[in-house]
């Protein structure tokens, strides 16, 4: 879930939507976790989803547990606005220790639940030392999500949601601006995960793109490819035919992308994690028409199984 600027955060006038959303940092991923439980009823993923979402209970333990973390001083954050650049860049911003001992936690709450597959990563990444994980978490942020140890990835890019889920909401909407390259997150520089509609009860019909990283929201056109710009008539909506089109998938027949669309104005509770990861396969559909995914979920690695 995300929260709206504050009134005297608004930057024009008064009636102009907010640009930027962010997290609540008291529900954000208790949210997800119930959402999880709700999609996990009958769903053919059952056993997955209720154990993601025990994960993101797990997420929501480690932020609330997480003390405050360094972050660009004001001086900073001025260079940042007058480059038009993310203040705190998910690829080079130096990470605070209280990553890892996020991790460490979220590991040992999720050990429990974890299938004979999952509980085998687990007792891996309890082996691994700290600049081993830490090498882990370059991959995640370069959205490196196959190869060798791929299945260790979700587990990391969990922590590494929750510490700089912690950063935007330190550095709060005030901070926070929209730059010159409108697909990347203003906070972190990272992709979109997926554009949600009705982000907020206040903004029912706008569309803003969700940070796959930072959880941070920020507002752009309907109706346009996030990846390359490409106007209304070069975009298309796909869904699984016979369900109520919550989630969608925008195509773009000139980059040969696809975003997917979550309509939380029609299910306010909606998840752009949760329910990305419920309809995966809407993704194999839109793939096997020839369209790539443009913005990762950065708990799904495609490379480990």
């Amino acid at each position: 879930m995300t929260t709206l600027l504050e009134p005297g955060q608004i930057p024009h006038a008064s009636g102009e939507p907010p640009r930027v959303l962010t997290a609540d940092a008291k529900d954000v991923f208790a949210h997800r976790a119930r959402r999880f439980a709700q999609l996990a009823e009958g769903h053919p993923l059952g056993d997955y989803l209720r154990f993601m979402g025990r994960l993101a209970q797990a997420q929501q333990r480690a932020l609330d547990a997480m003390p405050a973390v360094p972050v660009p001083d004001d001086a900073a954050q001025s260079q940042s606005r007058q480059h038009a650049m993310p203040p705190v860049p998910a690829q080079s911003w130096p990470r605070d220790p209280a990553w890892r001992k996020a991790l460490r936690a979220i590991l040992d709450e999720v050990a429990p639940a974890a299938s004979a597959t999952a509980a085998a990563t687990l007792e891996a990444m309890a082996g691994l030392d700290d600049a081993a994980l830490e090498a882990l978490a370059d991959r995640v942020l370069r959205t490196e999500l196959y190869g060798e140890q791929a299945d260790k990835l979700p587990f990391v890019a969990a922590a590494l949601q929750a510490y700089w889920t912690r950063l935007a909401v330190q550095l709060g909407t005030a901070a926070l601006h929209p730059l010159d390259v409108p697909g990347v997150c203003p906070c972190c520089g990272a992709l979109p995960s997926l554009s949600v509609i009705g982000a907020s009860p206040e903004v029912p019909g706008l569309r803003y793109l969700h940070c796959s990283l930072c959880n941070t929201e920020w507002n752009v056109t309907r109706a346009q490819c996030t990846a390359c710009d490409a106007g209304e008539s070069a975009v298309a909506y796909q869904h699984i035919e016979g369900d109520k089109g919550l989630v969608q998938a925008e195509t773009c027949d000139v980059c040969k992308s696809y975003l997917k669309l979550i309509r939380r104005d029609k299910d306010a509770a909606a998840d752009p994690v949760a329910d990305d990861l419920a309809t995966l396969a809407l993704d194999i559909l839109v793939d096997e028409s020839g369209y790539s995914r443009s913005g990762p979920n950065l708990l799904l690695a495609p490379g480990g199984g």
